[in-house]
């Protein structure tokens, strides 16, 4: 969108965007996403996370409306929540957490913002994955990331992928997709 676009909250929450859209105060701000690489970490993380789903007592949810605070909604590419998990049009209260993959043009500084408003509502565990340069982040409770080489967790869970699992699955998909 090139011109901001001011709507009342009312009106954020009944209209559908294709793809979605945050709002902050009253700005319907749209997200960096439909490439490629994004797509097939989002999909990756999806179905990974379904598998274990039973396992961990977990939901799995994708592009889901996150209410971070009065007049403020995130759309997290994907969400980890515990169950049971009450069924509502869109979550209002802190999940386990908080996945961003991010899309060629996204800006650290607008990703340290969604992150503080996940810490700001009591998001414990947030990762960021940059498929572009192959790197991961854990950020806490605090919101601050802190690269991982090794693997990514959420706390006082068993839930656990090993990072250099990530980007060679993401080769494999790449290679499998141009045919080498």
């Amino acid at each position: 969108m090139a011109t901001p676009v001011f709507i009342p909250v009312e009106q954020y929450l009944r209209t559908v965007f294709r793809p979605d859209c945050d709002y902050i105060e009253g700005e319907v701000q749209e997200r960096n996403m439909g490439e490629t690489l994004h797509g097939r970490l989002q999909a990756f993380f999806a179905f990974f996370f379904r598998l274990n789903q039973d396992k961990w007592s977990i939901d799995v949810l994708t592009e889901q409306r996150l209410r971070v605070a009065d007049g403020r909604y995130r759309v997290a590419d994907l969400i980890l929540s515990s169950i049971p998990n009450r069924s509502a049009r869109f979550l209002q209260s802190p999940p386990l957490l908080c996945v961003e993959i991010l899309a060629s043009e996204d800006r650290m500084r607008k990703v340290q913002e969604r992150l503080n408003d996940y810490a700001d509502m009591g998001v414990q565990s947030m990762w960021v994955i940059d498929p572009w340069r192959e790197t991961a982040y854990f950020a806490g409770p605090d919101g601050i990331m802190l690269e991982q080489k090794e693997a990514l967790i959420v706390p006082e869970t068993s839930i656990r992928i090993a990072v250099p699992e990530i980007f060679a699955e993401l080769d494999r998909l790449e290679k499998r997709a141009t045919g080498r």
